[in-house]
């Protein structure tokens, strides 16, 4: 076995390292990579690390080095990642730096918090294939990389199966070997470093990342599934690699051997293969979610303003946030045993329905221990589009696509994706006789043509061209110049978000530029109209 066990099955520890002797200096990325290619020379250590071709998952320990010997079927758009992020002990007010390559999950302690705000953090950008194992690949080759292998791998202790799993070929011995796959096939290429693999054989999702930056991710389909294998009767994983440097070499059909590090991790599991109103990493693309602040209290204007709501989606719910109903309300699903159903919860609804949270209604009280999971389930569904059901022994998450509007006085209590501040030019005073006379003046062949519209653009395809992309990140990195702070990933989906919907509303499928500028100018208003707000009584308008 070749000195330095610790680069094999602790991999990522090695990369830890020289992040903390260079901190956030560009030169530890240049100094892992090139570790890990002086690894892969001495003592022929390709030979000893495992490849996903012929052991099975379950033999396998998360975070160790691995090999995949692959063709790219498949390319994605680009990714932004949080490539150095800070973090904050809640305690201590400690702060840490971690960083954020090769893995798609942040590394936070039972104390530590997130700092999306830290200007010491860095946002990078990663390109993802999709790949499967060599179409039509010989079995007397396969057989040679087996044979030449000698590398023997045990079970791993460190990560349980629900069920004991065969090998893909249900291959007794596991001696493997990582000879360059350019020596059995021309046209093939060694990465040279490490990828990210990640395995669709079952519904979990693996994922490998590579020291010259690559990574893999697994998929999560419900079997019967398509790993859309080129030939039929292929076995093996599809892996999802994540590139960090250098992506522009790789192009479809070109046959790989990557190394990386294997990463299980039971938070990826949930993604599934649905590509409409989107999930990438966990965090669900496309939602947005809207507070409507200046909201008069102790009046009827949030219920009007439902009432108009209401005649246009086709499914709504307004959920009156009281402390009562907060306290008593039964927001999450959960499992009666007894009776062997699934009692419901307010939260269990069908995607698209209109979730309107009625905020102006909250008065001073005491949230118990109900409560606060429900302020809890309400913050999770607006966040990560997922709702918890309780089954007792166990949570298990739905993924849901829910449209949430909150009304508020103040900045609502909840997270939303943009705060919108009103600004009445006109106060009727009677709101019930205003509503009645706005929906009376509307034709029903008037309305049913709103809600035909609405319909309509959910449908739509919708792309951003190569050329507006460029352009999109120029400017990206143009604010972020002068103020890292003044615009951030997460504001940057927002702005393409909002360009989204301009650009549909006027029934283009495409982004222009002149809607990319529109957006901006619309984030800008916003975001002036906020600060001129002033402060009442402490609380934020």
């Amino acid at each position: 076995m070749p000195c330095g066990e610790d680069w094999l099955s602790h991999p990522l520890g090695i990369v830890q390292g020289f992040f903390a002797q260079n901190g956030v200096s560009p030169d530890w990325e240049k100094k892992v990579i090139e570790y890990f290619k002086e690894k892969l020379k001495e003592n022929n250590a390709p030979k000893w690390v495992p490849s996903l071709n012929e052991v099975p998952l379950h033999y396998l320990k998360p975070n160790s080095f691995v090999k995949f010997r692959c063709m790219i079927q498949d390319m994605f758009d680009p990714e932004f990642y949080m490539g150095v992020y800070e973090t904050v002990n809640q305690n201590t007010k400690a702060r840490v730096l971690h960083f954020g390559k090769y893995r798609d999950i942040a590394e936070c302690g039972p104390q530590q918090e997130l700092d999306l705000n830290s200007p010491r953090s860095t946002t990078l950008e990663r390109q993802t294939f999709y790949c499967v194992p060599v179409p039509g690949e010989s079995t007397w080759v396969k057989e040679a990389y087996v044979n030449a292998n000698q590398a023997r791998v045990s079970p791993s202790t460190s990560y349980t199966p629900s069920r004991h799993k065969r090998s893909y070929e249900d291959d007794e011995d596991m001696d493997l070997q990582p000879h360059k796959q350019k020596d059995q096939h021309a046209g093939a290429r060694q990465a040279g470093s490490a990828g990210g693999l990640q395995w669709c054989g079952e519904p979990k999702r693996l994922e490998t990342e590579a020291s010259t930056g690559q990574q893999l991710s697994s998929l999560n389909f419900s079997s019967p599934f398509d790993l859309n294998f080129p030939l039929p009767g292929e076995k093996g994983p599809a892996c999802l690699v994540k590139v960090y440097e250098d992506w522009e070499g790789f192009k479809v059909n070109d046959v790989l051997e990557l190394y990386g590090v294997l990463s299980v991790d039971p938070v990826l599991s949930i993604l599934g293969n649905d590509e409409r109103y989107t999930r990438r990493d966990v965090l669900p693309l496309g939602k947005f979610t809207v507070n409507l602040s200046g909201c008069p209290r102790n009046s009827t204007f949030t219920e009007h303003l439902y009432r108009i709501i209401q005649h246009l989606v086709p499914a709504s719910f307004r959920l009156q946030m009281t402390i009562e109903n907060m306290n008593h309300l039964k927001f999450i699903p959960h499992k009666d045993y007894t009776a062997n159903r699934l009692v419901s919860g307010l939260l269990q609804l069908p995607n698209n329905t209109s979730l309107f949270i009625d905020e102006t209604l909250l008065e001073q009280g005491q949230l118990d221990t109900p409560g606060v999971h429900n302020v809890t389930a309400l913050s999770n569904l607006i966040t990560w589009q997922k709702v918890d059901y309780d089954f007792s022994y166990h949570q298990m998450e739905f993924p849901c696509s829910i449209n949430v509007l909150i009304t508020s006085e103040g900045r609502s209590l909840l997270p939303a994706d943009c705060q919108i501040h009103l600004q009445p030019q006109l106060i009727p005073p009677n709101m019930e006789e205003y509503t009645n006379s706005l929906l009376s003046a509307v034709l029903p062949s008037v309305l049913n043509k709103f809600r035909i519209y609405l319909t309509l653009l959910r449908f739509l395809d919708y792309s951003i061209s190569d050329e507006i992309t460029k352009a999109v990140e120029d400017d990206f990195v143009e604010m972020r110049k002068n103020d890292p702070q003044s615009i951030t990933a997460d504001d940057l989906h927002q702005l393409l978000v909002v360009a989204r919907f301009l650009s549909l509303s006027a029934g283009q499928t495409t982004l222009s530029r002149e809607r990319w500028l529109r957006a901006k100018q619309l984030e800008s208003l916003r975001r002036n109209r906020l600060q001129q707000q002033k402060c009442v009584n402490g609380n934020e308008l």
